[in-house]
């Protein structure tokens, strides 16, 4: 979809989680000749409007890298970038931190959490790595960074205070919130988490996940800014695998899809900008959905809104 705001369907942005996995690569998705960095963002840039990019969530990205993005994508193409797995409370290999804080830290083997790392080191890579952000968002091209919060971050005073924090420290960046544990969008709970967020003007994630697990957040379809945000990540049933390759091995049906397109075209009639990425990062199935459901959307939201044309008077 061309971004143009006069068109509802062009107020909805779909992509993909990825564009350089290498299940992704392997599957044929991009011809042959289209094997540089530079080509394939290039590509996948000529076929969606956005991406998020979860390789941060990994290890901070280099200013260098992305400049690169900046200056390989069209004007209006959008980014959103995963938070690096510190911010947010993850395990954190001791060797994804930067160089510098690695040797203030000393020898350390295994993972890290903040409070291994003490106040001012965390303090230090949430400068660096919104800093390095920066020239997505002076281009125009960053949408949200995504605040994906842990399976063991439940719903509490102390916690609601803590998401509000991480999203303060973002800006001037927007940030958007995902949760992971079941309890924020359980019954008597939901209504507050969605309404702190709406005061607040943040996106909350909504999310089409796997059910029945620890981490299982139900597919609750609610804006709370005027930017709305879905996430896909399929129903795999080997959800808790350790390999990617298993835990997204997930292809939506069209009926699936159809269904969905439904719900994202009456949630993004309210809002100004709606964001759908497809994490089922497997092969090339994100790709796939993504262009169909895109066209679904659209689909929907043409039809909502040539049945509200009012009647031409003769």
């Amino acid at each position: 979809m061309i971004r143009d705001d006069g068109d509802p369907a062009a107020r909805v942005l779909v992509g993909t989680a990825s564009w350089t996995d290498k299940s992704l690569l392997d599957s044929g998705w991009y011809p042959p000749g289209v094997s540089t960095p530079a080509r394939r963002l290039a590509y996948y840039a000529e076929r969606f409007p956005l991406v998020e990019v979860d390789a941060t969530y990994y290890s901070p990205p280099s200013l260098r890298t992305v400049e690169a993005w900046r200056d390989r994508t069209p004007a209006g193409f959008t980014f959103n970038i995963k938070a690096f797995s510190l911010l947010t409370g993850h395990p954190t290999p001791a060797r994804s931190l930067y160089k510098d804080l690695r040797e203030r830290l000393g020898p350390r083997e295994g993972n890290l959490y903040p409070r291994d790392a003490g106040p001012e080191i965390v303090q230090e890579v949430w400068t660096r790595f919104l800093d390095t952000l920066r020239p997505l968002h002076e281009a125009g091209k960053l949408g949200a960074v995504l605040l994906q919060f842990p399976p063991w971050f439940p719903a509490g005073e102390a916690n609601r205070r803590h998401v509000l924090a991480c999203v303060r420290r973002c800006l001037p960046l927007r940030a958007c919130v995902e949760f992971r544990h079941h309890s924020w969008m359980e019954e008597g709970e939901r209504e507050r988490t969605l309404g702190l967020l709406a005061s607040h003007g943040v996106p909350y994630v909504c999310v089409d996940m796997p059910q029945g697990h620890a981490s299982s957040i139900p597919p609750v379809v609610a804006a709370t800014a005027d930017l709305a945000v879905f996430r896909f990540h399929g129903h795999s049933e080997k959800w808790t695998s350790k390999r990617i390759e298993e835990r997204f091995a997930y292809l939506y049906s069209q009926e699936e899809l159809k269904d969905w397109a439904g719900r994202i075209a009456e949630l993004a009639a309210g809002t100004r900008t709606t964001h759908v990425l497809m994490n089922n990062c497997c092969a090339d199935n994100a790709q796939r959905n993504a262009a169909r459901l895109s066209a679904m959307v659209a689909e929907q939201l043409g039809a909502a809104q040539t049945s509200t044309e009012p009647p031409v008077r003769q």
